[in-house]
């Protein structure tokens, strides 16, 4: 997003409910000193049965007035290391030695969360904290109707997860089964929605129907494919990548959480770079797709089907992972940014008529041209061995491409020719692709909008429309087979974009490789 952030760090917690309760503590709150070993906790936290969801019994040897019973989402602001991370969702005193205290949850949405006894206002663990769930209404369903697992291989131990798929769900009771039958002897699933098995030498591509089971009898059923690879062929030979903007977590659509699973599970994509995820969004959708997540302190994040095995030093402005495709055998490095804001270069052309060299010095103003040029920067050990271990980037740039702002494409950009943007043209003189204008070379045949589906109109003039959202790529295992921008629905613009399909203000623009060499490539 490119306009002035509404979302200061200090109500950032408000990202994933619709009311934030304040914890008793804050940040400068002072707990206990000194901290027992978890495992060696003498208290206890647990749901009563037969009461409320959130009645919770509890007991400690250290009683006191100011110890309190908070929730937190399960993917951010717990106090995981005993220190304040964010305010609590809701709370409650628990001042007694035995006791039983009621925790007003009427705020929260349906789904997991999870609940800490903690001491004297501060954060200092009484007991290990302990998952819960918040009711959904109506009988249960799964988010999407089907789903393809990462690839599983010949004679190597499977495991997938469907267990956070379910969109209402009652308790921690629903129990999972296998439907069908017929050719999938090697596939077991648990009752807690686990996947698991080792598929044979005569084994491939598995589907399958799975039925969840709710405590209050309702059922739904999900279609599940887990493609499968030949022992002596690699894992994963194709890899869909997409940048995505997720405009302050989703949280401006009704219904985000469910719609950002649809979305990434109908598109079948394989790794994502998020940008604007703050408060642990990433890690919010890896858990419900049962996937790796690297999340930065900032806001961007990248969530993988495949293993996450290193996080590398962070720069201003994003950071960057290692994943493994297939072992060490096959890995790639991917990186994922989102450039500064404020000045927007269009913006300078289109409405206030600036001259070129005005234009790209508020490029630097911007904080675009210093963070682009550290990250390449940082990349440069990365990208002189990207013909062994190949290298992603993806982000939100906040400036077009010089591949799109030609002498040809003038008319589309207020009269501008030629302008060579310092954020594209800086990768690109690093031997980085622009992977969508690879697939697609006449940018005035195939513009690849990402800004915005949603912003037409700019206070009576029209919004200059542009491609600001980039996969790039280099190493000769990666080999661009499509790119294309992507909007769910028929997204309304702002101010009428609750209801939308479509969870954010930006298109998501994603490439298909192809992974390593082949013959059928004309490689070797």
């Amino acid at each position: 997003m490119r306009l002035p952030s509404l979302f200061p760090a200090a109500a950032a917690a408000v990202a994933a409910v619709s009311l934030f309760f304040a914890s008793p503590a804050s940040a400068a709150a002072i707990g206990f000193t000194s901290k027992a070993p978890r495992d060696a906790l003498p208290g206890t936290i647990s749901l009563e049965d037969g009461q409320s969801l959130f009645t919770f019994n509890y007991s400690t040897p250290n009683p006191d007035p100011t110890n309190w019973i908070g929730v937190y989402e399960t993917y951010y602001g717990g106090p995981d290391n005993e220190e304040f991370v964010a305010g609590s969702l809701t709370w409650a005193y628990a001042p007694d030695g035995n006791g039983e205290v009621h925790v007003d949850v009427s705020s929260l949405s349906a789904g997991y969360y999870r609940a800490y006894f903690l001491a004297k206002d501060g954060y200092q663990w009484l007991a290990k904290p302990i998952d819960v769930i918040v009711p959904g209404l109506g009988p249960i369903e799964f988010i999407n109707d089907r789903i393809i697992t990462q690839n599983a291989h010949q004679g190597s131990p499977f495991k997938a997860r469907l267990g956070r798929l379910i969109a209402n769900p009652k308790d921690d009771k629903s129990n999972f089964t296998k439907v069908t039958t017929y050719g999938t002897d090697w596939v077991k699933v648990a009752k807690d929605g686990t996947i698991s098995g080792t598929p044979g030498p005569k084994d491939k591509d598995t589907s399958f129907v799975v039925k969840a089971t709710a405590s209050d009898g309702s059922s739904a059923t999900i279609q599940v494919q887990i493609p499968v690879r030949a022992k002596n062929e690699p894992l994963v030979r194709e890899l869909k990548v997409m940048s995505f903007n997720m405009w302050f977590g989703g949280t401006n659509v009704n219904d985000y959480h469910n719609k950002q699973v649809r979305f990434l599970i109908n598109t079948n994509v394989d790794i994502v770079g998020l940008q604007e995820s703050w408060n642990g969004q990433a890690t919010r959708l890896a858990q419900a797709l049962g996937w790796y997540s690297w999340q930065s302190p900032n806001e961007v994040g990248i969530i993988s089907r495949y293993p996450i095995v290193e996080v590398f030093p962070e720069q201003a402005a994003g950071g960057s992972i290692r994943i493994e495709l297939d072992g060490r055998k096959s890995q790639l490095i991917m990186w994922n940014v989102h450039l500064g804001y404020n000045p927007y270069g269009p913006y300078d052309f289109c409405f206030d008529h600036l001259p070129l060299a005005e234009v790209l010095n508020r490029e630097y103003q911007s904080g675009r041209t210093p963070q682009i040029m550290e990250i390449v920067g940082a990349m440069q050990g990365a990208l002189a061995e990207a013909d062994d271990i190949p290298v992603l980037l993806t982000g939100d740039f906040n400036a077009p491409s010089h591949l799109d702002w030609t002498e040809a494409t003038k008319k589309a950009h207020c009269g501008t020719g030629f302008v060579p943007w310092p954020s594209s043209e800086f990768p690109v003189q690093s031997g980085l692709i622009d992977s969508y204008r690879e697939a697609h070379p006449d940018p005035n045949a195939e513009p690849g909008t990402t800004w915005s589906p949603i912003y037409l109109d700019n206070n009576g003039r029209p919004e200059p429309l542009d491609r600001i959202d980039f996969v790039y790529h280099k190493g000769q295992g990666l080999k661009v087979l499509s790119s294309e921008t992507l909007v769910a629905g028929e997204p309304t613009p702002e101010p009428n974009q609750r209801s939308n399909e479509w969870t954010s203000d930006h298109a998501a623009v994603m490439t298909t490789f192809r992974i390593g060499h082949s013959e059928e490539d004309g490689e070797l």
